[in-house]
């Protein structure tokens, strides 16, 4: 892209490029120059807007991280509807089927990254943080309706579906996992805690 041009929406365009970079090569392709070049964009245009590429990383992270919240309050605001191990399994699906699993694969491939987002993300990995955090919310909701037991510990019943939500679509480069699959193992996940149909 010519010097001069101006570029609506930098950092968005550059962590959508970001994306696509990770989900097709993984985090061994993830440069600046195949960001820029993804985005159409001179490499200068990263290192306007971040102070070095370990920044213009750690934002996108964030940023990721905080694309969740619509998915949370969605998932919140079924509580009550459909079946408990339907909601998270179209949860999960849309989590591990997003950037997630190949944001976690960066973090364990960039030192840098990591100790530069401890800074502000004490502990866990942030995109799966987030997401167990969404889905011990939704076990909360749904456990004060009545529709899990009251004595269920959803506090180790999200991190557990997140685990092995994980696990199951962790290998990017394959067939990702059968919607039944997910739903077979959060009903597994949720056994002795649902009540009503499953």
């Amino acid at each position: 892209m010519p010097t001069g041009v101006h570029i609506r929406d930098v950092r968005e365009q550059l962590f959508d490029a970001a994306d696509r970079v990770l989900l097709r090569g993984g985090p061994s392709a993830l440069t600046s120059r195949a960001v820029t070049d993804e985005a159409g964009c001179a490499k200068g245009v990263l290192h306007r807007h971040f102070a070095d590429f370990d920044a213009f990383l750690a934002d996108f992270v964030l940023d990721r991280v905080n694309r969740m919240d619509s998915q949370a309050a969605a998932l919140r605001e079924s509580a009550g509807t459909g079946t408990v191990a339907d909601n998270l399994a179209d949860a999960l699906t849309a989590v591990f089927g997003s950037v997630a699993v190949a944001v976690v694969a960066l973090l364990a491939f960039r030192d840098e990254l990591r100790a530069r987002l401890r800074r502000t993300w004490p502990a866990g990995v942030p995109v799966l943080t987030e997401a167990a955090t969404m889905i011990a919310s939704y076990l909360t909701a749904e456990r004060d309706l009545g529709r899990i037991a009251t004595d269920a510990d959803v506090d180790t019943l999200a991190p557990t579906l997140i685990g092995a939500g994980h696990m199951l679509f962790a290998d990017r480069t394959g067939t990702p996992p059968e919607a039944a699959a997910v739903r077979r193992m959060v009903t597994t996940v949720l056994a002795g805690v649902v009540r009503g149909p499953q």
